[in-house]
């Protein structure tokens, strides 16, 4: 009862005075503000109706009040009738609206009949609600449990949990047992029979004995007896639960029970061994799920869930020796799979799981985390670079052919310091990005500064989306000059992003980047539409002949369907095939020289030529030219840049120009920068050239104005 006159408390507790509501008789609380009102209910856990003034030490006390109840002390149960000395101090529509309250009378009309109306229905609903309230918190309690029991390997680890799920469910203490049966049809269900698969408490020395050892005559009769009737005993002292499991086998399950179990306990327990029927059915099922999602089916090794569950092991044991983290990656090994087969390259994963097996002590914890990566864990003497890339040097045989493999490893120290599990085979992939971003056969270890690196990078990738979205790249055009003429004869499309500030992000910086996420299948076939569009405006403006050159990511070429996707921009475009040029690097030819020449055949054949760019600075390729459909060379930068030097170097360009026409492949110079370079290119028979001394990429519109001033309106 809260209210600040005193009249209304003992008015209120005449009323009441002798009464009972569902055979109980009433228990009053006073509190006389708001105030006294949420200490007084902080005190007493179970109030079911406070009847409160609506105007007390302020004008809106008691609806701050009804606020309070129910968001800070969280009592959603608790039923509110709201009360007022005149009508209209709070209006009731309003008021029922916007604050969670019961009931809303005026004082006057709280006759004692209508007060004990009012006051039995609130009641009822409170414990209506409180049962509905205790039965969903049961009921979320055994599908908890479900999740617990399927936790445990084995049957003896599922029936201990059986009691510790009961014992909590009641709110008992944990004294029990669970025995074991099968019903065969044939010998009687006896003590001698069953057997003590899980106990505790009081219980717990008898796990594998017989019931018969049990010494209480009572509890001996209660197991049997359920088994033998197969249903649930419940009596004042105890609950002994059947249920049943896989292939006929019957399981009881006896609590103490300090007193008699109420009727929401009795139907939860019913609910509970339905339950626990299910899950018993599933145990081996379980078994073989977990096997499942801790291991890898083709090689039976612990996979990426294994590993990372026995590195958070190795954080929490502070006592253990220091341990090492390994990825190991196959250096090409979609290429084998492409070669070879499937079938080869699951026989060549399982030789050197062997091989990996075979040289390192069973200390160690050897997974396959991936396709072609496995997880090495042991102590760091053991896994570290001199004892492990020593282990590829032997070739491995596989139908009595010799092949050599190559890996990148990433290491990746397991102190304390690092993190978790997940952490700790993140920092790992880091090093190993870091190993085969140096080339085959490389490996790198993990370290802040690399770790900070691969931020600054996930940042920059995370800017990237944003600027493709908010508009922030666009394409610059260069020309490339015929050496012979002077004329323009086409322009490559370079893609250049601006922050919304003006500065630029170079391309060597986020390219990389968009390469490593895959966003640059994207970013490529944006810039490809965008260029083809450009070369429809500068067909327009009378440059019929001039030849769009873009560059394409090996990402790309190698991703489904580039051909399909390829043949449907030309088509959107209206530009004529042999008018775009795919500029491809070296790279492309390590994919190997069938599938290099494949992909790129599918390119030629839709009428699109083919340069080769920064040619001479990757992958020996020049047994791959005249195998591979290549229209275009083009020199790199650093070579044209050592011309009349007497630097190393300085006679590449002049190599790759004669080698270039015996193969039928026209060559071109990029980065000219002075007259003298075009002069030397020109006598060494160079045909293209592109560069600052023509002119630096620039908008499609200056590029307009550019072909104009240098060729005419027309060419």
């Amino acid at each position: 009862i809260v209210d600040d006159d005193e009249d209304v408390h003992e008015s209120t507790r005449f009323a009441l005075r002798g009464l009972e509501i569902e055979q109980r008789g009433l228990r009053l609380l006073h509190a006389h503000s708001g105030a006294e009102c949420i200490e007084t209910m902080r005190g007493e856990d179970d109030i079911a109706v406070v009847l409160l003034d609506v105007v007390m030490e302020s004008s809106t006390a008691g609806l701050l009040t009804v606020d309070r109840i129910r968001n800070e002390l969280q009592r959603r149960n608790t039923r509110i009738i709201l009360r007022t000395g005149q009508p209209g101090q709070a209006p009731e529509i309003e008021t029922i609206r916007r604050y969670d309250i019961n009931d809303y009378k005026t004082k006057s009309e709280l006759t004692r009949n209508k007060l004990y109306t009012a006051l039995t229905t609130a009641i009822r609903s409170y414990a209506q609600i409180c049962a509905l309230e205790e039965s969903r918190r049961g009921l979320e309690q055994i599908v908890a449990s479900s999740h617990h029991l399927m936790a445990h390997d084995g049957l003896q680890g599922f029936a201990s949990g059986v009691i510790t799920q009961i014992a909590s469910l009641l709110g008992i203490p944990c004294e029990g047992l669970v025995c074991a049966g099968t019903m065969d049809g044939q010998a009687p269900i006896s003590p001698e029979r069953l057997r003590i698969i899980a106990a505790a408490g009081c219980f717990s020395g008898l796990v594998q004995h017989p019931v018969s050892e049990i010494g209480d005559p009572v509890i001996i009769d209660s197991l049997t007896r359920c088994l033998r009737e197969q249903r649930n005993l419940l009596t004042e002292r105890s609950a002994t639960l059947c249920f049943s499991g896989h292939d006929d086998a019957r399981f009881a399950a006896y609590v103490d029970a300090p007193g008699p179990l109420g009727e929401i306990d009795r139907h939860l327990l019913e609910v509970f061994c339905t339950n626990i029927s299910l899950c018993a059915d599933n145990v081996e099922l379980v078994a073989r799920l977990r096997h499942i999602a801790f291991s890898d089916t083709l090689l039976g090794l612990p996979n990426r869930s294994a590993l990372i569950q026995r590195l958070d092991q190795c954080q929490l044991d502070h006592d253990a020796p220091e341990q090492s983290l390994a990825l190991i990656d196959i250096d090409q090994f979609a290429e084998t799979n492409d070669m070879f087969g499937h079938v080869y390259g699951d026989r060549l994963l399982a030789d050197i799981a062997a091989r990996l097996r075979a040289a390192l002590p069973a200390s160690c914890m050897v997974a396959r985390i991936s396709g072609d990566i496995f997880g090495l864990l042991g102590r760091r003497e053991l896994i570290s670079p001199e004892r492990l890339l020593p282990l590829f040097d032997a070739p491995f045989v596989i139908d009595g052919i010799e092949r050599l493999v190559s890996v990148c490893i990433g290491f990746a120290r397991c102190c304390h310091q690092t993190g978790n599990g997940v952490d700790l085979v993140k920092n790992a992939s880091i090093a190993l990005k870091r190993a085969k971003a140096r080339g085959q056969g490389q490996h790198a270890s993990y370290t802040p500064e690399i770790g900070e690196e691969a931020r600054v990078h996930m940042h920059l990738l995370h800017e990237l989306r944003q600027a493709f979205g908010n508009a922030e790249l666009s394409l610059a055009f260069q020309p490339q000059i015929s050496l012979a003429t002077g004329r323009a004869v086409g322009v490559e499309a370079l893609l250049r992003w601006r922050r919304r500030d003006g500065s630029f992000v170079s391309p060597a910086d986020f390219i990389p980047v968009a390469e490593r996420s895959g966003m640059i299948t994207v970013l490529g076939t944006w810039v490809l539409r965008m260029a083809l569009s450009a070369l429809g405006h500068i067909q327009a403006a009378g440059f019929e002949d001039l030849r769009m050159a873009v560059n394409v990511s090996p990402v790309q070429l190698r991703a489904p369907g580039f051909a399909r996707l390829l043949k449907d921009v030309l088509a959107e475009s209206g530009i004529v095939p042999g008018r775009l040029e795919l500029e491809i690097t070296e790279s492309v030819a390590v994919m190997g020289l069938a599938r290099s020449a494949a992909l790129l055949g599918e390119v030629r054949a839709l009428g699109v030529d083919i340069a080769v760019d920064d040619f001479g600075t990757g992958f020996s390729s020049l047994s791959y030219l005249d195998q591979l459909p290549v229209d275009r060379l083009k020199i790199d930068r650093a070579f044209t840049a050592l011309l009349d030097s007497h630097r190393p170097g300085a006679r590449i360009a002049e190599m790759i120009v004669p080698l270039g026409h015996r193969l039928g492949i026209a060559v071109l110079a990029e980065g000219v920068e002075y007259e003298r370079q075009a002069e030397l290119l020109r006598e060494m028979g160079c045909d293209e050239a592109q560069g600052f001394l023509f002119a630096r990429p620039m908008p499609l519109d200056e590029l307009l104005d550019w072909l104009r001033a240098r060729m005419g309106p027309t060419q």
